[in-house]
């Protein structure tokens, strides 16, 4: 076995939160290796949040088109063609590891490629070759959830959905998560028929419940099928297709797919780092760090984004805030702990939905003395311009400083919205405050006034 040099850092993961720290790091002259199986570039970039958003793009002409059928806009022909989209698709894609690579080499990071492994407290192996650090950034991300039911191994994942050539006029949808949610408001525009399949009563439990029925009856107008508090029994192969037994309420019956996606959560991707080598505590929500990210139990060991056991969400610029904070607490000794204040998220389903803050149902149990203004909002300027029909704000204020707890939002361009909401949340902002900017008119940031 070859012995390599030593490094002050060894990032594991080479997405966005792996080569913020890496970058960091080499720029304050420390030596720094960055390590991933997998192309440079990470979920979000490849695999989840950009692929994802440039699939919906086809989704949203189309679905403007049938909003302003009958209001000038003749849409009888259009249609999506998956394969330019998804050629359109990979002209971002494609390029993005060669250019990460290149960008880290730029600032001195060397770049390794295989499946990292743990050795000992300090110790690496890749590819058989030994590498010693002294500190070691875990930024591996997550992977689907491992299901139990009998022919679970006939599903595919998001990451195989991003990619298919050809998109089945069925597909079933397992979970009631983001994944399912956006993937089957993409899919049902581009002519497949979806169902979601939730075990739960609710879907989207992270979001504003009234704002998520919301949400499910628009997509049931549009041909999205969701079936709650159901459980898939079996997966069995059928033909070109499958045969799914499901149970609901003591009731089976099977239902006849093209496609089974799997969009029922994700775990931490840490299973095959050899952790307990390094003497690493972890579990399917990550390595057990203390506030400022440094492992409780190796201090040679950090954590980011969905490797990290924390308070913060599961998104990718949470991940790349943390990779900062930890990256900046190696450098200067320091244990400061990320601010998670005011970081919006959204389901970028048609029309999407947002959320930062609070919900309404953590607020009141709190005890916060609430203001809750909710506004049905189709009917607004900005919404009838465009023919949506579907599309509401609600926001928690708090009586006692006038200051937003939460905002929970539906409708067209309410994901831009949400960051001015969280940015109020982040600085702490009185309704006052807001309402007493001018906005440029008309735009959509110009309903927030009238929001509160």
């Amino acid at each position: 076995m070859q012995m390599n040099e030593q490094f002050d850092l060894i990032v594991i993961g080479a997405g966005m939160a792996g080569v913020a720290a890496a970058n960091k790091c080499a720029a304050q002259g420390w030596k720094v290796a960055i390590v991933d199986s997998l192309p440079y570039g990470g979920t979000c970039a490849l695999r989840g949040c950009d692929p994802k958003k440039i699939l919906r793009r086809g989704a949203e002409v189309i679905d403007s088109a049938r909003l302003m059928r009958g209001k000038g806009i003749d849409d009888a022909d259009l249609s999506i063609n998956w394969a330019d989209l998804m050629k359109h698709k990979h002209g971002f894609t494609d390029p993005v590891p060669q250019n990460m690579e290149d960008g880290l080499s730029s600032h001195g990071v060397t770049t390794l490629h295989g499946r990292a492994r743990f050795t000992g407290p300090r110790q690496l192996e890749i590819e058989d070759t030994a590498y010693d650090a002294d500190r070691f950034l875990v930024a591996t991300g997550a992977r689907p959830r491992p299901l139990d039911f009998p022919g679970h191994e006939h599903l595919i994942d998001s990451t195989d959905f991003l990619n298919l050539e050809h998109l089945p006029s069925r597909i079933l949808f397992v979970g009631g998560g983001f994944i399912s949610f956006e993937f089957a408001h993409i899919a049902v525009r581009a002519g497949s028929s979806p169902t979601i399949v939730d075990r739960g009563e609710r879907p989207l439990k992270n979001f504003d419940p009234d704002l998520v029925e919301l949400l499910v009856n628009r997509g049931h107008e549009i041909g999205i099928q969701l079936r709650r508090t159901t459980t898939i029994r079996e997966v069995l192969p059928s033909g070109d297709g499958y045969q799914v037994t499901l149970e609901h309420d003591g009731d089976q019956e099977t239902v006849e797919t093209d496609l089974v996606v799997h969009g029922a959560g994700r775990v931490a991707d840490l299973a095959d780092l050899g952790l307990d080598a390094a003497g690493v505590e972890w579990g399917e929500h990550g390595i057990h760090v203390a506030d400022h990210l440094q492992s409780i139990t190796n201090p040679h060991v950090w954590a980011a984004g969905d490797s990290a056991d924390t308070a913060g969400m599961p998104l990718t610029p949470v991940a790349v805030s943390e990779a900062k904070v930890a990256a900046s607490n190696m450098l200067k000794d320091t244990t400061t702990a990320p601010d998670y204040s005011g970081i919006p998220t959204a389901v970028f389903t048609i029309p999407e939905l947002a959320r930062v803050g609070m919900l309404e149902a953590e607020a009141r149990d709190i005890g916060i003395d609430l203001i809750v203004r909710y506004n049905d909002t189709s009917d607004w300027y900005s919404n009838y311009r465009i023919g949506e029909t579907t599309a509401a704000a609600k926001i928690l204020i708090d009586q006692t400083n006038d200051q937003i707890v939460g905002a929970h939002l539906l409708g067209p361009e309410y994901g831009e919205l949400i960051n001015t909401l969280g940015l109020a949340i982040k600085l702490g902002l009185t309704t006052r405050q807001l309402k007493s900017a001018t906005a440029a008119y008309p735009t959509v940031g110009s309903d927030l006034g009238s929001m509160l």
